[in-house]
């Protein structure tokens, strides 16, 4: 009995992959999800108080908001040339990139801490009203996130200078980069939401 055997399908040269560990995904589809119900409960409460909402949103300042989305979206960009140089061996770049992202990730925490600072001398807090609850909550527990995020980067400095990403074995530097990216993307909903939108 002849058995004839088809050659093995040919494999693609550049597969499509998930960049990143499946967890860290799963992880930011969570948060991304405890994000949402913040900003559809926002929204909800916002179209009852629209004036409230207004007067005191007027408030905030949009230039210290427009800044630390400056800040946040050239740390993305910094993330993003730390990962190309890794995977090009390029260790000591990749490592000023990362730097220089960690410098911008540190200005948004400095630029929101101002901000805090201003609201406390106001005598703002969350029972101020709902505005103020909202706007402390969102902003806060972002921050929090931008603080595990430097953590994070910090952690791939380090790993970047000792030469522990090349191409093929890009795992942790695109899981953490992958979180980061996160964080940009919740403060381009957060900052307009809650700084600009009437």
């Amino acid at each position: 009995m002849n058995t004839t055997h088809s050659p093995a399908a040919p494999q693609p040269a550049h597969a499509p992959r998930l960049a990143g560990d499946l967890a860290i995904w799963i992880f930011i589809l969570a948060e991304l999800l405890a994000f949402g119900v913040f900003f559809a409960a926002y929204a909800f409460t916002r179209a009852s108080n629209v004036a409230l909402f207004d007067a005191e949103q007027l408030a905030l300042s949009r230039n210290a908001g427009a800044l630390n989305t400056v800040l946040l979206l050239t740390a993305g960009y910094f993330v993003v040339r730390a990962v190309q140089a890794a995977e090009h061996a390029a260790d000591r770049i990749a490592g000023h990139w990362l730097a220089a992202a960690i410098a911008c990730g540190t200005g948004f925490l400095a630029v929101k801490m101002f901000e805090y600072a201003h609201a406390f001398q106001a005598d703002i807090s969350l029972s101020s009203s709902p505005f103020h609850m909202f706007y402390l909550s969102l902003t806060f527990f972002h921050f929090m996130h931008v603080i595990l995020g430097l953590v994070i980067l910090i952690a791939l400095w380090k790993n970047v200078r000792a030469g522990r990403y090349r191409l093929g074995d890009m795992n942790g530097l695109e899981t953490g980069a992958a979180y980061w990216h996160m964080v940009d993307l919740v403060w381009l909903v957060l900052f307009p939401l809650v700084y600009v939108i009437h």
